[in-house]
């Protein structure tokens, strides 16, 4: 492609991005600390019957997370295959098998409006296990997302590699990726293995380096897009 092609394949890029995490941290953070609840089951229940259109606005905004996610490797599969075809292949499957799993998993999150909303069938069942049925079908989403983390980290392996020997992107933010597919697959084995690992000190900054890693790629990618010449570290790099 053509260095104007290029530069605005980058910006598409970079605004992908940062809809992905914007989406992401609206439905995966800000509403769920706004509604849930971990130790009450029934607050949960009235705090979403209370905001139920919030609640339905992060079904969508998951939705459009993980489109934009869809949309996201194939963006920069055209902007970096150019450095390693094979790795930028890598990067882009790993990334895309993660959103069939992510939208079969938003279906937990429908069954929990059909729990709010008092469907014809449920109105011989007890209160308290409609709460306890509200809890399980929360925790079957959090597990899905447990799940689909591993691709989340495994895609930015391959990523990071790219942009780390891509030559105009900042290899900084190359070396915060691929710390991310770490942090991402750390996470997955901790709070597998450890049913308190999310209240640890090490849960809080495990992921720190992805999350510094793919936000500044978005932002460096939408508002620089990509040097026309290598930078000056990996061109020294290069040359010897």
């Amino acid at each position: 492609m053509s260095l104007a092609a290029n530069k605005k394949t980058a910006r598409l890029a970079g605004l992908l991005y940062l809809l992905v995490v914007i989406t992401g941290i609206f439905s995966l953070a800000y509403v769920p600390s706004k509604l849930i609840v971990r130790t009450d089951a029934a607050a949960t229940f009235q705090n979403i019957a209370a905001s139920e259109t919030l609640f339905r606005m992060s079904l969508v905004s998951s939705a459009f997370c993980y489109l934009a996610f869809l949309l996201l490797p194939f963006a920069l599969y055209f902007l970096l295959r150019s450095v390693n075809e094979t790795a930028a292949k890598m990067m882009v499957v790993l990334a895309i098998v993660s959103v069939p799993i992510s939208m079969l998993n938003l279906q937990n999150k429908y069954a929990v409006l059909t729990l709010i909303n008092g469907a014809e069938h449920l109105k011989i069942v007890d209160q308290q296990q409609i709460y306890s049925q509200l809890m399980m079908l929360l925790k079957n989403y959090d597990h899905g997302i447990l799940i689909v983390q591993i691709f989340w980290g495994l895609w930015l392996l391959p990523f990071g590699f790219l942009v780390y020997r891509s030559g105009f992107l900042p290899r900084i933010l190359g070396v915060l990726l691929m710390l991310g597919c770490f942090g991402y697959l750390f996470s997955f084995v901790g709070n597998t293995m450890m049913p308190e690992y999310g209240a640890t000190v090490i849960a809080r900054f495990v992921r720190m380096p992805g999350s510094f890693g793919e936000i500044g790629t978005g932002l460096w990618l939408l508002i620089r897009g990509i040097h026309e010449r290598p930078l000056p570290e990996v061109q020294a790099w290069m040359n010897k």
